[in-house]
Order: structure tokens, then sequence, then C-alpha cells
């Protein structure tokens, strides 16, 4: 956003706590994701979960996570517990999240979210919860299921299984090469065209009003490496089908091995169709 840092810190907070999200904790998890992107470990977010870890998980959490629609009212969850495997919080300043010389920020952070708390109990408490739950917390809902949806399908769902690595196979180039360019329709100019995700990864440092020049002038160095998109319609209900295909068949990687693909549990395959 700017070379500025305590400009950004302002902006920031200002933004992300408007939303309810942590801006140090959440700047901090989302710099973990892009610098570990494709690691089976050490990933954040929607990395895999090792077949050990996935049969440790009870049957209401394997449904939770793999069944329409709450694998898309994930974030706040992962907010406060991070992903299944993981210990911390994006509140707490002494999670393994976070740096020792990170916890004033963290602290910072989660101060700014406890007065955003406080201003939607005011503000529930003048104009009542039937107003808040139209103006706030609809428009929240909506927003999580989006960024979940978005998120997860930039790193699953692609028609040949991508691989995830571990140990001296991973690289950063090799993990940023295993995420997926999305087509929104319209909606690409929304969200600044974070459809182009594989350059952002890539290079983060893009901003975003060049990511669609980045991308065609990369498209010819990646070669074979680079996904083309299916292209959408003005919005992009194809993804849903994309989405609900890969929900249902990746559940787990390999314990072993440092090149693991997608594993399919039957039992939650056909539990999920059925509840469909």
């Amino acid at each position: 956003f700017s070379s500025n840092a305590k400009l950004n810190s302002v902006v920031g907070h200002i933004l992300h706590s408007s939303i309810l999200v942590p801006y140090h904790g959440w700047r901090i998890s989302h710099r973990t994701h892009h610098q570990n992107h494709g690691h089976v470990e050490k990933d954040e977010s929607w990395q895999p979960l090792s077949e050990r870890l996935y049969n440790s998980l009870d049957y209401m959490t394997k449904k939770l996570r793999f069944t329409m629609p709450f694998p898309m009212l994930a974030f706040p969850l992962y907010l406060f517990a991070r992903s299944p495997g993981k210990k911390g919080s994006h509140f707490n300043p002494s999670s393994d999240l976070f740096q020792p010389n990170e916890k004033k920020d963290v602290i910072t952070s989660t101060a700014s979210w406890l007065a955003m708390v406080g201003i939607l109990a005011g503000l529930t408490f003048v104009m009542g919860p039937l107003k808040m739950l139209k103006l706030y917390a609809v428009p929240y809902v909506i927003f999580v299921m989006w960024l979940d949806f978005v998120t997860y399908l930039h790193h699953h769902g692609h028609e040949d299984k991508l691989p995830w690595y571990r140990g001296k196979e991973w690289s950063y180039l090799r993990g940023g090469l295993t995420t997926l360019d999305r087509d929104y329709g319209w909606i690409n100019n929304v969200h600044h065209d974070i459809g182009t995700h594989v350059i952002h990864h890539l290079f983060p440092q893009i901003p975003h009003y060049h990511l669609v020049e980045a991308t065609e002038a990369a498209k010819p160095v990646l070669g074979k490496y680079y996904k083309e998109p299916e292209k959408s319609a003005p919005l992009p209900f194809h993804l849903l089908g994309v989405l609900a295909k890969s929900l249902n068949s990746d559940h787990y990687v390999s314990d072993t091995g440092d090149v693991v693909y997608y594993q399919t549990d039957l039992k939650t395959s056909s539990s999920a169709q059925s509840s469909d």
C-alpha cells in the first residue's frame, strides 16, 4: 500500500478491524503462507492434512471440514485456532506464529479488534440487533464465505492433481507453481485481479494493478508449468462445481515422501455426497 510502515499500520488496522481481522496477526500469518507456499508442514491456512492427522480427527470434524457450506465459514475459526495440527492463535502474542519482536504488534492488533467488537456491541444496543444483523452480520458472513471460497480455490481443485512438497524437494519456485489462477468474470476487477494468483505468489511485491500485465509476460516463460484458468461467465458459477469436487476428493496426503498428492477417503466422500 505504501512505503511508509506507520501509514500501512494505521490504515491496515482501520480496515482490518472493521471486518474483525487482527491486522498484524493476519499480516504475519499471510507472510508465512507466502514464504512456505506448497510445503506440507510449513504452509499456512489451507495446507493439506497428513494421513495420520486426518485419521486422528473425529467424524464430525471431518464432516465439517469437507461438507458444504461449513468449510466456507472457517476463516473466523482459523483466526482463533489456526488449522488442524497447528497451535496458537492470531490474537495471542505468544503463539508460535510470531517472533518475540512481533509481540507488541500483535497486542496492538488484538486491542484494535477488541475495540471494534466494543463498537459493534454499542451499535447493536443503540440500533437494535435486527438492524445490525442486516447491516453488518449478513455482509460479514458473505465476506467470510467469499474469502474462504477464493483462497481455497487458489490452492486446490485443478483437474490434474498438483503436488505438495517436503524437505529438499520444496523450493520457493516449486511451491509457487502449485498455486492456481482463477477467472471470476465481472468480479475480477472488484477484488483487484487477485485471480492472477501465480504471479502474486511468485512476486508478491508486484502491485495489483500490474498483476494481469505481469501474468501475460510470465506465461511464455512458465510454459507448461502455467495452468490457464477456465474462462468465466460474468459470474463464476462454474467454480462451485470445482469446489465441490475438490472437497469430495482432496482429503489428505501421505505421511511420507517429499512429493505427495491429495488422496481420497471414500467414507468421507460418500458421506459428503449423501449430504448433498
